[in-house]
């Protein structure tokens, strides 16, 4: 397929209906409230103990109903974009939405409540929705020729189905107790999620969004971002069995090459900023927030490796505060993208229903389509509440944690109504303002 062929609305060709994504968007803010009222529910026992199943149900809310929500549907919208060629079908898209929102909230639900049969049923949901994921994505992740980004979402899929491996041995487990299921093994699964499966799709997805978003072209850096998606595939190879198998040498050498790749990916984003041809907005704010998280990050890892064999509570803790830095990195470079993709796909299915003017007959424009006061106020509201859960985690402060809890699920009502409302008056306003069409009686001939 052609990949400068568009349709009528100016949208690549091959790139799913609008509903698709907005589904998956939309899906992922229910999932940001979910998340904030389990952390509510479960604020004492992050302070007494992080791996107790009401703090893991919020974290699968988090990572699955959330963060995976967002990105399911980035990739449904961005991989046709990129790479020229539509997905293999709109039934397997379907069906991957269906089976994955029952997955993102059976399996935590399941957790939380203690209920074997329903964490199974959500594993097996989640089964079918990554096999229906990878067959749709097969034909157009086979493109050759498509750059870096290509790669970056070849491997992120990859790693998407490996924790979905370490997902159904756990599930075994809690039935079977197979094996021991040591913090080790728990921290392997969770840094292939974040940084295998979402964090490769964000640092690959960004080398596309980045040039378009800030009017900056930088073709130089192509070699080093391709080193430094390697670099983290190569890392987590590494830091995963160092964790599983307690080799420090192999979990030592996996993290420093997946410093060595986030910092390829902080370098192309300072270069991007420097380059850009626009004033800094919104979206530069979130972007460059969202780096700042990560390495956060890093120094509340590196804390924990030089605490834990001295002060275990004090070491866990800090490694919580650690994955949730990482979690708003992501969940902040998520919503910021977001303002900026959303408008763009509602803008051209309001171009596809015939309304191409606001009701004081300027042309419609992206930023017509939320209110930029509601985006900054959920900006500062995600901001809070990751550095709230950092605290929570890190002090053992059990008020930090109900506050984070309350400021996501007021950012998830925000972000939902802000891209619902403003769309809906636009067009309840264009429908008021048409010209009603008359009737002229014409008198039969005699």
């Amino acid at each position: 397929m052609n990949s400068k062929k568009t349709n009528a609305t100016g949208m690549p060709a091959g790139v799913p209906p609008p509903w698709l994504p907005l589904s998956f968007f939309a899906l992922g803010c229910a999932g940001m409230i979910g998340c904030g009222v389990a952390l509510v529910n479960a604020h004492s026992a992050v302070v007494t103990d992080p791996t107790q199943d009401g703090v893991v149900c919020a974290a699968h809310l988090a990572m699955l109903a959330t963060l995976s929500m967002g990105v399911l549907g980035a990739m449904h919208q961005f991989v046709p974009v990129v790479t020229g060629k539509a997905l293999r079908s709109l039934v397997l898209s379907k069906i991957t939405l269906l089976t994955w929102l029952g997955a993102s909230w059976l399996l935590p639900l399941g957790i939380g409540t203690e209920h074997p049969l329903v964490v199974e049923c959500g594993g097996a949901l989640a089964s079918v929705a990554i096999v229906c994921l990878v067959v749709n994505l097969i034909p157009p992740l086979s493109v050759r020729g498509k750059g870096v980004p290509v790669t970056g979402l070849r491997l992120s899929v990859s790693a998407f189905i490996v924790t979905a491996c370490f997902g159904v041995l756990y599930v075994g487990d809690r039935k079977a107790n197979w094996f021991t299921l040591s913090g080790h093994i728990v921290l392997a699964h969770a840094l292939i999620g974040l940084f295998g499966w979402l964090g490769l799709t964000y640092v690959a997805v960004a080398e596309k969004l980045w040039p378009m978003f800030f009017l900056a072209h930088n073709e130089k850096k192509t070699q080093l971002v391709r080193l430094g998606i390697w670099a983290i595939a190569i890392g987590l190879a590494l830091l995963a069995p160092g964790l599983l198998i307690g080799q420090q040498i192999l979990a030592w050498a996996g993290s420093v090459l997946i410093v060595i790749g986030l910092s390829t990916h902080l370098h192309s984003l300072s270069v991007h900023i420097r380059g850009r041809n626009r004033r800094v907005d919104l979206y530069a704010v979130s972007v460059i927030t969202s780096a700042l998280w990560l390495v956060v990050g890093i120094g509340f890892a590196l804390s924990a490796y030089l605490t834990i064999d001295k002060n275990h509570h004090l070491g866990v803790a800090l490694v919580g505060a650690s994955i949730s830095a990482f979690a708003g990195w992501l969940l902040e470079a998520l919503v910021g993208h977001v303002q900026k993709v959303v408008p763009f796909i509602v803008w051209s299915a309001m171009r596809q229903r015939g309304i191409e003017k606001v009701p004081s007959g300027k042309q419609l424009l992206f930023a017509d389509l939320y209110n930029h006061r509601v985006a900054s106020i959920t900006f500062l509201t995600i901001t809070i509440a990751i550095a709230s859960i950092c605290c929570g985690f890190a002090f053992s402060d059990t008020p930090a944690v109900i506050i984070s809890g309350a400021l996501l699920i007021v950012s998830g009502l925000l972000l939902a109504a802000n891209f619902t409302f403003t769309p809906l008056k636009l067009i309840h306003l264009s429908r008021s303002v048409t010209p009603r069409r008359t009737i002229q009686l014409i008198a039969p001939p005699d």
